[in-house]
C-alpha cells in the first residue's frame, strides 16, 4: 500500500506540474474571449452533495476543469465578504470588507499590497473595464439584484456595497452591452434617493429593457438590460416565468460573441450564497445544479471557440456545510448513500417557498410538507411549524427537518475562510492556471490572457483631482445636492461640468461623452484621462 501511495503521489505531482502552470508562466494574449463564472459562497461539500443528489455521483460539468485552489482572504481579515472577495477577482487587488472596486486602508495580510494603503479608496480598473478598453463587448449576469456586491465589483467603484444609488448609476453609464438579472426596483425613480429614473436613462442610451423569458428568447441583437424581477430572481427550483442562469448565459454569449474583437462575461450564481446563509440544503443544491448547467453552456461555447478562456472561482465559502453531522459520529462508515440523498431527491420546493405556503395556510401544513418535501412530518414538527408566525422561523425549521433526515451538518450561518476550488478551461493546457493561488491572481490571469494591463488602465481611467493641475485644469465641487454632486472643471477660461457616476460632461449646453465614469469617494474626485484630454 505504501508503494501504491507513493506512485499515486508521484503521478499527481507530475500531472499538476505538466497540465497546470503558475501565473508567470502563462502566455500573454492567448484569449480573445473570457468568461468567469462565480458560484457565490460555494463550498466543496455543497458540490459533492449536489453531485450525489442530482447526478448519482457522476461528474458535474465543472468537475472536468478543476485545476487548483483559490485563497479568499481580504487585505486585513481572513474571512471575506462578497464585496472584497469579488473586488480581488475583478481587479487584482485585495481590499477590505464592504469596499467595491477600490483600494483598502489596511493591507496587512500575506498576499495583499501594502502600497495600496497610500491611495486608499482610490478606484482600480476591473477586467471588464479592461475588456471594454480593448474594444471587446462586455456583460454581467446575476441571479441576485444586478447591483449586488459581486456584479458591482466588476462594473462600479464605491466605498460601501450598499451604495446602490451610486453603483446602479455607474452600471447604467458604463456602456455595458449585456446585463441580465434582477433589481428593477433600484432603477425606478421613486425608489432612489436621487429620484433619477434609470430605466429612462437606459432607453435614452439605446438599450432594450426586457422583463421576461419570452423577450429574452426573441432577442437577436443590440445592447440590452434584462431585469427579470423587482429584486432577486427566485431560486431555480422555484422559478416559473423567469429565465434560468443557463438561459441567460446562452443568450449573453450569443449576443456578445458577435463582436469580432471578442468579449468578456461575468456570470454569478448569486443565491448559492443565500441558501448557505440560511443553512438550506434544498436551496443550496438546486442553485449549484443551476450554476453547473450554466457552466455547461460556457464550456460548450469554449470547446467550439478555441480562443475562449473559462474560469470558475467562488469568492468565499459559506455555512461550513458537511456531509455527515453529530449523529453520524460513530457509524459513518456503515451509512448507505440513500440515507444522505433520498429525502433531498424528492424535494420540489425550497424551504423559503414552502414556508410562505405554510404561513398562508397553516391548517394544511402536513399536506404541504408531504407534497413539496415528499415525506410526512411528525406531529411534533407539525405543531412546531404551526406555532411560528414569521416565514423566516418556518423556513429555519424546514431546513432543520431536511438537514436531520439527510445527515447534513452546518457550522455557521456566515461566511467561512477556507480555500475554494479553482476551475480553468483553456485550449492549450500550458495556459491553464493551477496550484494554490490568490484571488487577486485570478484577475491578473484574465488580464494577461487578454493581453491587457490592469495597472496601466487604472492610471488612465481614474486620474485624481490632485493631479488635474498638470493638465492646466482647476476644479471646484458643487455638493449642494448630496445625491447628485457636480464638479466644475476650468481651463482657458472655459467651464466644463462633470457629474458623479456619469460618462459625459457639459459645456455651453453641449454634452460630450467619454469612456469610463466619474468616481467620487467622498474625499477625492477621479475622472478618466480621455475626458480630460477632451477639454480644450
Amino acid at each position: 500500500m505504501k508503494g501504491k501511495a507513493f506512485l499515486l503521489l508521484v503521478f499527481f505531482t507530475i500531472f499538476t506540474q505538466t497540465y497546470t502552470v503558475p501565473l508567470e508562466k502563462t502566455e500573454t494574449g492567448f484569449a480573445k474571449n473570457v468568461i468567469i463564472l462565480i458560484p457565490d459562497g460555494m463550498s466543496t461539500d455543497g458540490v459533492t452533495l449536489t453531485r450525489w443528489v442530482y447526478n448519482d455521483g457522476k461528474p458535474l460539468n465543472m468537475d472536468e476543469i478543476a485545476s487548483g485552489l483559490v485563497r479568499t482572504h481580504n487585505s486585513d481579515t481572513i474571512i471575506a465578504d462578497s464585496a472584497p472577495g469579488g473586488t480581488a477577482l475583478a481587479t487584482g487587488h485585495k481590499t477590505q470588507d464592504k469596499l467595491i472596486g477600490v483600494k483598502p486602508k489596511k493591507a496587512t495580510l500575506y498576499g495583499s499590497d501594502k502600497n495600496d494603503e497610500k491611495d486608499y479608496y482610490s478606484p482600480v480598473a476591473s477586467v471588464l473595464e479592461l475588456a471594454k478598453s480593448m474594444g471587446k463587448s462586455a456583460g454581467i449576469i446575476a441571479t441576485s439584484e444586478i447591483m449586488h456586491a459581486t456584479p458591482a465589483d466588476f462594473t462600479a467603484h464605491a466605498t460601501h456595497r450598499s451604495n446602490y444609488n451610486d453603483i446602479t448609476e455607474q452600471q447604467v453609464f458604463q456602456n455595458l452591452d449585456v446585463v441580465f438579472g434582477g433589481g428593477e426596483f433600484f432603477l425606478k425613480a421613486e425608489n432612489r434617493e436621487d429620484k433619477e429614473d434609470m430605466t429612462a436613462a437606459l432607453k435614452n442610451n439605446n438599450y432594450k429593457v426586457i422583463k421576461n423569458k419570452k423577450e429574452l428568447e426573441q432577442l437577436k441583437t443590440g445592447k440590452v438590460w434584462g431585469l427579470f424581477s423587482s429584486k432577486d430572481i427566485p431560486y431555480d427550483i422555484d422559478r416559473t416565468t423567469e429565465p434560468s442562469l443557463a438561459d441567460m448565459t446562452k443568450k449573453a454569449i450569443e449576443l456578445l460573441s458577435k463582436n469580432e474583437n471578442g468579449f468578456f462575461l461575468m456570470v454569478e450564481g448569486s443565491k448559492i450564497d443565500w441558501a448557505a446563509h440560511a443553512n438550506s440544503p434544498a436551496g443550496l443544491i438546486s442553485e449549484i445544479k443551476s450554476f453547473d448547467d450554466a457552466v455547461g453552456v460556457a464550456l460548450n461555447f469554449a470547446k467550439n471557440n478555441k480562443d475562449t478562456l473559462v474560469i470558475i472561482s467562488s469568492d468565499h465559502g459559506n455555512g461550513g456545510i458537511t456531509i455527515g453531522n453529530q449523529d453520524t459520529t460513530g457509524n459513518y462508515p456503515e451509512i448507505p448513500l440513500e440515507s444522505f440523498v433520498s429525502t433531498l431527491r424528492k424535494v420540489t420546493s425550497t424551504e423559503e417557498a414552502l414556508s410562505k405556503r405554510i404561513a398562508e395556510k397553516p391548517e394544511n401544513t402536513a399536506d404541504l410538507v408531504q407534497k413539496y418535501f415528499g415525506f410526512t412530518p411528525s406531529d411534533e414538527e407539525i405543531q412546531n411549524l404551526k406555532s411560528k408566525n414569521k416565514t423566516s422561523d418556518i423556513q429555519k425549521i424546514l431546513s432543520e427537518m431536511l438537514n436531520k433526515r439527510s445527515h447534513i451538518g452546518w457550522t455557521t450561518g456566515g461566511h467561512t475562510g477556507e480555500e475554494v476550488v479553482l476551475y480553468v478551461y483553456a485550449d492549450d493546457y500550458k495556459n491553464i492556471l493551477g496550484g494554490t493561488v490568490q484571488n487577486s491572481d485570478v484577475a491578473r490571469y484574465m488580464a494577461k490572457a487578454m493581453g491587457g494591463d490592469l495597472d496601466k488602465l487604472s492610471s488612465e481611467l481614474f486620474v485624481p483631482s490632485k493631479d488635474f493641475g498638470s493638465y492646466g485644469i482647476t476644479v471646484s465641487n458643487d455638493l449642494s445636492d448630496k445625491n447628485n454632486p457636480k464638479f466644475i472643471l476650468e481651463k482657458n477660461n472655459s467651464k466644463y461640468i462633470f457629474f458623479e457616476n456619469r460618462n459625459y460632461f457639459e459645456t455651453n449646453n453641449k454634452k460630450t461623452s467619454f469612456n469610463g465614469v466619474v468616481v467620487y469617494n467622498g474625499e477625492e474626485l477621479f475622472i478618466p484621462l480621455n475626458a480630460l484630454e477632451l477639454i480644450n
